[in-house]
């Protein structure tokens, strides 16, 4: 008892030295954030010694494009999401729950898709976005980001877990395939559904290399692609590059705060279960 009392303990404390690592680098970013520019740092305390003012954050938000960039990301991010659940939790469905020819080579192509890194398939899905007209658009950054194989994966694996007789008695009852999708199934995988959409939500959000290949106006940029054009003025002084990062930043730390539950417990689930 006592062997796994200690255990414990070290690994509590492995976890707290783990997250301190992590989180250092976020409280030196907001520190900076709220100093004057031109301050003298001669030690690294200093970074985080007064004065303080929130100027930065007002000149920044009222002087640059910053707020057009977050509403363009916000806007992409939250339709990306919910069409990559959509047809991710669809195509899971089917290959999960109906009986057809080849499913599982169809599957295994979706696994296949894991091992292609996204930098391989620029060119080709850049000029298939070309020839349709789509450059330097919304629709030209967002659908091409639907595709998700690995959302296929998880939620295939979640919806082998929902007893197969569950199904069979909702058919009986008169319930289509579509139906029994989405009042049966689909409620059953709010934890991993919660989870595909932070990580969708986050991973959009923190995307540069298609935005920046695509998007030619600056009335579209995003975020990350917005932010190294602002930064290109500020090459010595830290203050207005760190506010600049925590204004981007924000928005991704109060998701992960809010929904922090439903992403652990749909890692939990998803990621063991089938």
């Amino acid at each position: 008892m006592k062997s796994v009392t200690l255990l414990h303990r070290i690994q509590l404390v492995i976890a707290i030295i783990i997250a301190v690592c992590f989180l250092i680098p976020v409280v030196w970013m907001l520190f900076v954030s709220i100093k004057t520019e031109g301050s003298p740092i001669k030690t690294l305390v200093d970074w985080f010694l007064p004065p303080y003012t929130f100027d930065n954050y007002t000149k920044v938000l009222s002087k640059t494009s910053m707020l057009r960039w977050m509403g363009n990301s916000l806007f992409i991010a939250l339709v990306k999401t919910v069409l990559t659940v959509l047809f991710t939790s669809l195509a899971a469905f089917a290959i999960s729950k109906i009986q057809f020819h080849y499913k599982q080579a169809i599957f295994l192509f979706f696994v296949a898709g894991l091992m292609i890194p996204g930098e391989a398939t620029i060119i080709p899905l850049y000029a298939v976005v070309k020839d349709m007209e789509l450059l330097d658009s919304y629709l030209g950054i967002i659908l091409p980001g639907i595709a998700a194989p690995l959302g296929v994966v998880i939620l295939k694996s979640f919806f082998d877990g929902v007893p197969r007789e569950l199904v069979e008695s909702a058919e009986i009852d008169g319930c289509g395939s579509f139906k029994t999708y989405s009042t049966i199934v689909l409620p059953l995988a709010k934890p991993a559904i919660a989870s595909l959409s932070i990580f969708t939500f986050i991973g959009s959000w923190n995307n540069f290399l298609w935005p920046y290949l695509s998007i030619t106006s600056e009335e579209l940029y995003t975020v990350p692609v917005g932010i190294p054009t602002l930064l290109a003025n500020y090459t010595v002084d830290y203050v207005t590059p760190m506010t600049v990062n925590a204004i981007a930043s924000i928005p991704v730390i109060i998701a992960f705060m809010l929904f922090e539950k439903q992403i652990v417990k749909g890692i939990s689930f998803s990621g063991i279960k089938g």
